[in-house]
C-alpha cells in the first residue's frame, strides 16, 4: 500500500478520533442544552461518515488482499450509519419533541433513541477499527519493505565521506 494511501486513511482516522475525543464532548459540555449539542453533532457526523466511505472506497479500489476487506468493512460501517441509522435517529428525535431529557428514561421513544445512538457509535467504532487496521498494515508494510532493502540500497554517509567530498572540491 502506498505511503499516500496510508496517510489518507490515517488522516480520516485522526479526524474520527478528534471527533469522538474532543468535538462531541466539547459540544455537550459547552452548549446550553443537550438538544443543541445533538444538533451540532448531527451536522458534523455526516461529513465524517461520507468521508469515511469515500476513503474506504479509495482503499478498496487501490489495494488488494486483506486491506480490501478492511476497506469494505469501513465503507459498510460508514454508509450503514449515515444511510440507515442517521435517518432513523432524525425521525425518532423529531418524535421526541424539544427536550429528550424531560422524558422518562423508560419511555419507548427515548429507549429507541438510545439504541439507535448506540448502533451509530458502534458503527463508527467498527469503521475506525477497520481504518486502523489498514493504516497499521500500511505502516508495517513500509517498514518491512525498507528492512528488506526493497526500496533500493541505502548508502550511509560517514564523516570520512564528508571530509573526502569537501577536500576534492
Amino acid at each position: 500500500m502506498s505511503t499516500r494511501l496510508t496517510a489518507l486513511v490515517m488522516f480520516w482516522l485522526g479526524a474520527a478520533v478528534l471527533f469522538i475525543a474532543v468535538v462531541a464532548p466539547a459540544a455537550f459540555a459547552v452548549l446550553p442544552s443537550r438538544t443543541m449539542a445533538g444538533l451540532v453533532i448531527g451536522r458534523v457526523l455526516p461529513v465524517l461518515f461520507w468521508s469515511g466511505a469515500t476513503v474506504g472506497a479509495v482503499v478498496l479500489v487501490m489495494t488488494s488482499g486483506w486491506p480490501r476487506a478492511a476497506a469494505l468493512i469501513m465503507i459498510l460501517a460508514c454508509l450503514g450509519a449515515q444511510l440507515g441509522v442517521a435517518p432513523a435517529i432524525r425521525t425518532t428525535r423529531a418524535a421526541l419533541g424539544a427536550d429528550l431529557e424531560a422524558l422518562d428514561p423508560s419511555d419507548p421513544r427515548r429507549v429507541t433513541f438510545g439504541r439507535l445512538h448506540a448502533i451509530s457509535v458502534a458503527l463508527l467504532g467498527v469503521g475506525m477499527l477497520a481504518a486502523a487496521s489498514v493504516a497499521l498494515g500500511g505502516v508495517l508494510s513500509h517498514r518491512t519493505l525498507q528492512g528488506l532493502g526493497a526500496l533500493g540500497p541505502v548508502r550511509r554517509t560517514t564523516s570520512a565521506d564528508t571530509l573526502h567530498s569537501s577536500s576534492t572540491s
